[in-house]
């Protein structure tokens, strides 16, 4: 009956001996290769169609291999940055591979290669015996069956992650399972192996097979393909290979992990476990299975008998050069690395989790193009080495440069003081960091530094949202500000904040409290706004804590002056959002990414969004651009001739920030300290951020160049004039209260002579009217000793001495001028409605009386 349902195993368990292992192998191979001569018969018949049933849908999957990062040169060509992999693959085509590598491959491993279907008819036959018996022939295997196999091998390390647990056991049997030599299992495997090989060979052209064999095989450790082990093991390329080279790494296919000559103290042991196969030994092994390369080309005519001669008695001459890989081999560019490394780790658009991410870099054969112009970044990488060291005795420093391109979020630069070191265990102070300064927890396990009064910007643009003018004037002397308005809540304030340098502020306009970037200023403005609202603007600006935190997590009056640690990234794209007309663009590291098989990956979503209005982002640069021209900024403007706004930051004695742009690109720098508190002055850092700054910007304007910043709204730039109420002959609790209501501050002065009630305003300064916004009125409780002076003025002499007398006023003194006759008093000092105590001396000044005394005036 027929045997369909009979299982391969039961099939051939039920044929006896060897005689029958030999005979369905014998049918097998003729009726896959000659299929006109097969064999007729029950038996036959029954093992040719259970051949035939076998699986056939062969696709060879991509292989592993590494992911490379890439910049930008100057004329747009990408150069390499580092990659990444598990195992060092570099794919190439059949031309760049030299004949003679092919040939050692076909001469020593498969010498019928172009003859064949796939199998090589005899050599199977022989196989299938051997496997039976449990014994190894791996010469039976053809190319194209080696082929089948290390894609297979492949595709189950592929499936196998080294975060699983026991990696290395599973990797082993994924070899085991493509290898299996014994009983019928192993049986199994090697006529599934030719029923694959017999497929590809209809698949794919000879030259295919051959290149992707040697693309995809192992050549010990974490080298595969015949590139990467050619670069590795004699510093060449495959298509320069020397017949020595060619048939030493054509020998070591067979064995790769026994045959390796990068271990000069040995790759095997002998049965007593002495090392052999080292340097010692000249690669004894190694050469051995090299010299029947050798004979094998010699014998098919390949090499000439002089070129065996020749070659035979050169020495295996190892010049090893390993491949580097992560994000080291960038160099000064490594912490930019890290950065993109870091998206790839953590966004689900790379992988659905950690594992499968990594994956996505370590295996997935990407070429990523990223945002890094390497000609800003050498600029980046020379200013920083000339002005901030690695380490420096006494204090932790840290330094950051980065710079994005305004309109579209591109990180085009970011250079740190530090040399990168990939584990994140470096002491503090070595110079050696793991850490991207420039970026936050999620993208470098940095978290972030106090930016200081760089944080001003978004109380400036929340007052210009509200309204307020640019040259609303305030009073910004030094004193306890209180109370602040956090959240809708009225919140009394105790702490004074100082200035920078103590000095003592003044009243003067927000344009003038920017430029000179005065503390007292920016919380007289705070004052009058929502300290919640100030860091909601900085949330719509793209602003988070450097823990990843939003910066609304707590609101405390500090915050006005930049008490927050934040990403110096974060910063650099909130001001470009400025520099943008009001259009935030996130910050972005990657262009595009490349498959394997040359279509482009998507990218993490990134949208550029309009978060605040033109007219107000303008006027803010207005106002910004004052930092730059005469302002605190000045020291680091290029003076180019290109328009750059700016603004800077210091945090106590260490922490300093200097942030400018042009229309086009942002530049943000960070100095101060990684860790501790060492002072910067003393270090000679304090000024260091200005002059990396001015070469950024500098190197920026010149490859970018910018535009003149859009002309600021004039209702948010108008003079803001107020009514300032009268309250003389008021109470002081009175006064106080009316003045306040109306918006000015109130200071009470000490007493001045008056006639008034002692707890009467006897006098205020400036006087009622119209008054700049926010000043600060002075009143003058009355001391109840004085008097008003009377108004005298055009009296004869005898009325105003009365009249001053009847004011309490003795102490009077005459001008010569009052003895004329009939002279009537000009002036008096004090004025008169003076208060002035009554026993202050009152000065007199007469004229002549009009007219002479009858009647004509002419």
């Amino acid at each position: 009956m027929p045997q369909n349902n009979r299982t391969l195993k039961g099939v051939l368990g039920g044929l006896v001996g060897l005689v029958g292992l030999s005979l369905v192998a014998g049918v097998l191979v003729s009726a896959t290769v000659t299929p006109a001569i097969a064999m007729t018969g029950l038996a036959g018949s029954a093992a040719i169609d259970l051949f035939e049933d076998l699986p056939n849908d062969f696709q060879p999957d991509a292989p592993m291999e590494p992911t490379t990062i890439w910049a930008s040169n100057a004329d747009g060509t990408p150069s390499k940055l580092a990659s990444f992999y598990d195992q060092n693959r570099i794919p190439v085509t059949y031309e760049q591979v030299a004949p003679i590598l092919y040939d050692s491959i076909l001469s020593s491993e498969d010498k019928s290669f172009y003859e064949h279907g796939g199998i090589n008819i005899g050599a199977t036959a022989k196989a299938l015996i051997d496997y039976a018996k449990g014994t190894s022939s791996r010469g039976a295997s053809t190319i194209s069956q080696q082929y089948v196999k290390n894609v297979l091998v492949q595709r189950c390390e592929k499936n196998t992650s080294p975060s699983e647990e026991n990696y290395a056991e599973k990797l082993q049997d994924c070899w085991n399972q493509a290898t299996n030599a014994s009983g019928a299992d192993g049986m199994k495997r090697k006529l599934q192996e030719m029923r694959y090989a017999i497929q590809v060979e209809k698949d794919f052209s000879k030259n295919d097979i051959l290149l992707g064999y040697l693309n995809l095989a192992n050549f010990g450790g974490t080298t595969y393909g015949i590139e990467a082990a050619s670069r590795y093991y004699f510093n060449t390329s495959a298509a320069a290979l020397t017949i020595n080279q060619a048939a030493t790494l054509a020998g070591m296919v067979q064995n790769p992990n026994s045959y390796r000559i990068d271990r000069p103290e040995g790759s095997m042991t002998d049965t007593e476990g002495n090392a052999i196969n080292s340097r010692a030994d000249g690669y004894a092994e190694t050469l051995v299975r090299r010299n029947y390369v050798l004979q094998r080309l010699l014998d098919d005519g390949k090499i000439t008998q002089e070129q065996y001669d020749a070659t035979y008695a050169e020495p295996i001459t190892p010049v090893i050069t390993p491949a580097t890989q992560g994000c080291a081999e960038a160099g000064k560019s490594a912490y930019f690395c890290q950065y993109v490394k870091s998206i790839i780790q953590n966004d689900e658009a790379f992988g659905k989790d950690a594992a499968e991410r990594r994956d996505t870099l370590q295996r997935g054969g990407l070429d990523i193009y990223t945002t890094l112009n390497l000609d800003m970044q050498r600029t980046a990488i020379e200013t920083m080495v000339d002005n901030v060291p690695a380490a420096k005795e006494g204090i932790n420093v840290g330094a950051v440069g980065v710079q994005v391109e305004a309109g579209t979020g591109r990180i085009l630069a970011l250079t740190q003081n530090t040399d990168f070191n990939e584990t994140s265990n470096a002491a503090p102070g070595s110079g050696l960091s793991a850490q991207v300064y420039a970026a936050d927890v999620n993208h470098g396990s940095s978290t972030g530094f106090n930016v200081g009064s760089t944080y001003k910007l978004f109380t400036l643009l929340d007052w210009l949202e509200k309204g307020h003018s640019v040259n609303e004037v305030l009073d910004g002397k030094l004193k306890t500000f209180t109370p602040f308005t956090i959240c809708g809540d009225t919140v009394p304030n105790s702490a004074k904040i100082n200035n920078s340098g103590k000095v003592s502020g003044y009243t003067g306009t927000v344009m003038k409290f920017t430029s000179a970037s005065l503390n007292t200023g920016y919380l007289a403005m705070a004052q009058q706004l929502d300290l919640c609202d100030i860091n909601k603007m900085a949330e719509r600006l793209g602003v988070t804590l450097g823990n990843g935190k939003p910066v609304t997590t707590d609101n405390f009056p500090g915050d006005v002056i930049g008490s927050k640690a934040i990403a110096p990234l974060s910063m650099a794209s909130a001001y470009a959002t400025v520099a943008n007309k009001g259009i935030y663009c996130p910050p972005r590291a990657i262009d595009r990414i490349v498959k394997q098989d040359g279509t482009e990956m998507g990218l993490p979503a990134s949208t550029c969004e309009q978060v605040i209005s033109p007219e107000v982002a303008a006027t803010a640069a207005y106002a910004l651009r004052g930092v730059m021209y005469g302002g605190t900024g000045g020291a680091a403007n290029p003076g180019d001739g290109v328009p750059v706004i700016g603004k800077t930051g210091t945090h106590e004695a260490t922490q300093t920030m200097m942030i400018e742009s042009s229309s086009k690109v942002t530049t943000a720098v960070w100095v101060g300290n990684a860790s501790g508190n060492a002072s910067l002055r003393a270090h000679g850092l304090s000024s260091k951020r200005f002059y990396i700054a001015e070469d950024m910007q500098r190197a920026a304007n010149r490859i970018f160049g910018g535009d003149s910043f859009p002309e600021p709204d004039r209702n948010l730039t108008r003079q803001v004039l107020k009514d300032l109420p009268d309250v003389v002959g008021k109470t002081i609790a009175d006064a106080t209260a009316t003045l306040e209501n109306a918006g000015f501050t109130v200071a009470v002065g000490p007493p001045v002579d008056s006639n008034l009630g002692t707890d009467l305003v006897a006098a205020q300064s400036p006087g009622a009217g119209k008054v700049a916004g926010g000043v600060t009125v002075t009143i003058s409780p009355s001391n109840g000793q004085g008097t008003t002076v009377p108004n005298v003025v055009g009296q004869k002499a005898s009325k105003a001495q009365a009249d001053l007398a009847s004011a309490g006023l003795s102490n009077i003194t005459w001008d010569a001028s009052c003895a004329q006759p009939n002279a009537d008093v000009e002036s008096t000092t004090p004025a008169a409605g003076t208060a002035t105590n009554r026993s202050a001396v009152i000065s007199v000044v007469c004229k002549a009386a009009e007219g002479n005394g009858n009647g004509n005036d002419g």
